[in-house]
């Protein structure tokens, strides 16, 4: 029993790693023994995070726009030459853009779904062989797709692409998750409500005693909140779930409902 969370020794990529809500997977994984490579578009700030990271163990930083199919290339170029395992993947790089709806730019729907799904889909793709490799029907290889509440329920900001992005990797989680099951890889996905991420920043700072009241849990999410969802979904203590998409809110999304 004492081994059911345990996941050192393993080797995952994290994508959007180097701040918000992939660096608090990022350092949960870390802290507890697993190899992890970050990735992010601002390559200071990812270099920056891995060698913060890298007091607690081993993180590397390879800074990529995963927008660009070629860049999903070199990211697979870069992990295949440091390793020949990968036992986790995290899909967390995501953006988001705010308009109202009579104003809302094709430049904006077009960033936000390349980020958040299309590039979700190959950069899996592209790591398929090397997930499939190290799984097992005992312990499965793990995929983690970053979804959220809004993609569940209904947001009250103006951010018409978000919503649909994320209802969109939570619908791709239960298709990958039936076609990738028989190779052995497990795909589930986490729906974070509010956290201390950048993508909240602005919001936080106008609304943060709002959000708070309206959250059940009366609190923003934590970094060990994120990191202990993400651990249990990545550890043998999970190995027999798959197709899930499981919030991390504090009850926002049931709080958001009864409102509704």
């Amino acid at each position: 029993m004492n081994k059911l969370f345990n996941i050192s020794g393993k080797v995952a990529l994290v994508t959007g790693g180097s701040r918000g809500i992939g660096e608090m997977i990022a350092e949960g994984f870390v802290k507890n023994g697993v190899k992890t490579f970050i990735t992010s578009r601002k390559a200071e700030q990812c270099n920056e995070t891995a060698k913060r990271l890298s007091k607690f163990g081993e993180c590397i930083s390879i800074p990529a726009d995963l927008t660009d199919f070629n860049e999903i290339k070199k990211v697979k170029t870069k992990v295949e030459g440091a390793t020949n395992t990968l036992n986790i993947l995290v899909n967390n790089a995501g953006a988001v853009w705010a308009a109202d709806f009579d104003n809302f730019p094709e430049n904006g729907w077009n960033k936000v779904m390349d980020t958040n799904v299309k590039a979700m889909f190959f950069l899996t793709q592209q790591f398929i062989a090397l997930l499939e490799k190290n799984g097992t029907n005992d312990d499965p290889s793990r995929i983690i797709n970053i979804g959220s509440i809004d993609g569940l329920g209904i947001p009250r900001a103006e951010t018409y692409s978000y919503p649909a992005s994320k209802a969109a990797v939570h619908q791709l989680t239960r298709v990958m998750a039936n076609r990738l099951a028989e190779r052995n890889i497990n795909v589930n996905a986490i729906a974070p409500g509010p956290f201390e991420s950048q993508m909240m920043k602005s919001t936080l700072k106008s609304f943060s005693e709002e959000i708070i009241n309206s959250v059940p849990r009366k609190r923003i999410g934590k970094p060990e909140d994120m990191a202990g969802a993400s651990i249990f979904l990545s550890s043998k203590a999970s190995a027999y779930i798959t197709g899930i998409v499981m919030p991390v809110d504090g009850g926002s999304l049931i709080a958001r409902r009864h409102m509704e």
